[in-house]
């Protein structure tokens, strides 16, 4: 059984979230875990609120909001 700080780990190293990973986090926080699988969800945690990783559900729901724009491109136009 895979655990919670193994996908962590994965998130961490490629830098990206999935949103099949994120569901399979929210199994695995429906089992019993350990202090180690909690400490490393809050790390990734703080990593996503710091912006170092990237989370396919946030770049779906931009885009399903924006459409294919590119708010840079708007920034600049404005």
């Amino acid at each position: 059984m895979i655990l919670i700080r193994d996908l962590v780990r994965q998130v961490m190293m490629t830098g990206f979230l999935s949103i099949a990973t994120e569901e399979q986090l929210r199994q695995l926080l429906r089992t019993k875990y350990d202090l180690e699988d909690l400490n490393a969800f809050m790390s990734l945690q703080e990593a996503a609120m710091a912006g170092l990783i990237r989370q396919e559900s946030r770049e779906s729901l931009f885009m399903a909001t924006n459409g294919d724009e590119n708010p840079l491109e708007e920034a600049v136009l404005a």
